[in-house]
């Protein structure tokens, strides 16, 4: 029989809070990260606002020299790694650090590093450009990063899926401990590309918002007038472990992981599948793995980016899988408050699914004003609710038309 997993820490550097207590407090509260852009002139682009992290000091962290070996993303990785480490009660040491494992995923990687030394290319030449160029701007530096910092030499390694990336990586992550590859993994995954270059590329592609007026109204997921996603970035980290582990050190075990599916849509390297083809399928194969009848979920965190395809098709693919109990459900974006974190908002959506398992409450949509008959669930609208959800569900969808699904519930021994 493969091995149960379960989560004993969680941790994230998020544009509503650079903890977990401080995101889940301002998304329980409705509270939007969206602001002016500070991090370039925006003064021509399209969208000139995103959902920024906010007050977030490398330097004092981790000290100015090894900060300046970090790029911005992976600063966020160790930091929400630091934070769900200290939560499980968990160290590193002789006797367990080859039983350790990370995964950490990252849709773009090193992009602030990469621009910076391309201008310092062709302003001082081939010369000076940073050493650190390199190990800074690969996607797998912030796992590296982490093993040198806390000594595992468990299975390392990351993984791009775009915007699925974080499902994926905390869904991979468990799969290695079930086959018995790892007693404990810290996964997820960051994201800090708030530059000029994926802003404008994101414009003319006509995904973001252009909401100039009333950057914290822009995202409104599932509302009929919404616009575009909200660019935003951060970290995120879950600490899984086999349970007979966990139990053997007395972790508090904060919810079970039971269940993952993946899939491709096959259709468009960037607009899902009208009908949520790939989507739906991912949702049954994590209930498959998990178990469990569909009317077993109480809780969909939705992917929810606020873009009139992905709501639609989402919508469509809940209602595909979930039946008539899709009406019963409740379901929310809090991509709504956070804004879309690209590979990251995977992760951190798991960690807000264990939040609400363990705190009884569901973050709300904000934003939502005028229904969408396209768009006609339960999105918990506005205003966070009391429930206490045995499963609750995230899904996360990127382009490349890759989805992937997790299910996280209630721990009973």
């Amino acid at each position: 029989m493969r091995k149960r997993v379960v989560v004993t820490g969680l941790g994230c550097v998020s544009p509503v809070g650079n903890n977990v207590r401080d995101t889940w407090d301002a998304l329980i509260r409705g509270v939007s990260g969206a602001a002016n852009i500070t991090h370039f002139d925006a003064g021509r682009h399209k969208t000139k606002f995103a959902a920024e992290v906010k007050g977030f000091d490398g330097a004092a962290m981790f000290g100015a020299r090894e900060a300046r070996k970090m790029d911005r993303y992976a600063q966020f990785a160790v930091c929400a790694a630091n934070e769900a480490l200290a939560q499980s009660g968990f160290a590193v040491n002789e006797s367990n650090r080859d039983r350790v494992g990370i995964l950490i995923g990252t849709g773009i990687g090193g992009i602030l590093t990469l621009l910076a030394e391309a201008d310092n290319l062709r302003e001082r030449g081939p010369e000076r450009v940073s050493p650190f160029l390199i190990p800074m701007m690969i996607a797998d530096s912030a796992a590296g990063i982490l093993a040198i910092r806390i000594g595992a030499r468990g299975p390392n390694m990351s993984l791009a899926t775009a915007c699925a990336t974080g499902t994926n990586a905390v869904g991979e992550a468990a799969e290695m401990i079930r086959r018995g590859a790892a007693e404990v993994m810290i996964a997820g995954a960051a994201e800090a590309a708030i530059t000029g270059v994926t802003m404008a590329g994101m414009n003319v592609m006509t995904a973001l918002s252009t909401r100039n007026e009333q950057p914290t109204q822009a995202s409104r997921p599932f509302d009929r007038n919404r616009d575009g996603f909200l660019m935003g970035e951060g970290g995120a980290i879950v600490i899984l472990e086999a349970l007979e582990h966990a139990q053997a050190r007395g972790a508090k075990i904060l919810c079970e992981f039971s269940g993952y599916g993946t899939s491709d849509d096959a259709y468009h390297i960037s607009a899902p599948a009208e009908n949520g083809a790939g989507a739906a399928l991912s949702m049954q194969l994590a209930l498959k793995d998990a178990a469990l009848a569909p009317a077993a979920i109480d809780y969909i965190n939705a992917h929810g980016t606020s873009t009139p395809l992905n709501d639609k098709s989402e919508t469509a693919a809940i209602k595909t899988v979930f039946g008539e109990h899709a009406y019963k459900l409740a379901v929310s974006s809090t991509k709504s408050m956070t804004g879309h974190l690209l590979g990251a908002s995977g992760t951190l959506e798991a960690v807000v699914c264990a939040q609400a398992i363990v705190t009884g409450t569901l973050p709300p949509t904000i934003n939502y004003e005028t229904p969408d008959p396209l768009c006609d669930l339960d999105y918990v609208p506005n205003q966070a609710r009391a429930a206490h959800p045995k499963h609750a569900m995230s899904n996360s969808f990127g382009f490349g038309g890759h989805n992937a699904t997790l299910i996280l519930s209630r721990f009973e021994d």
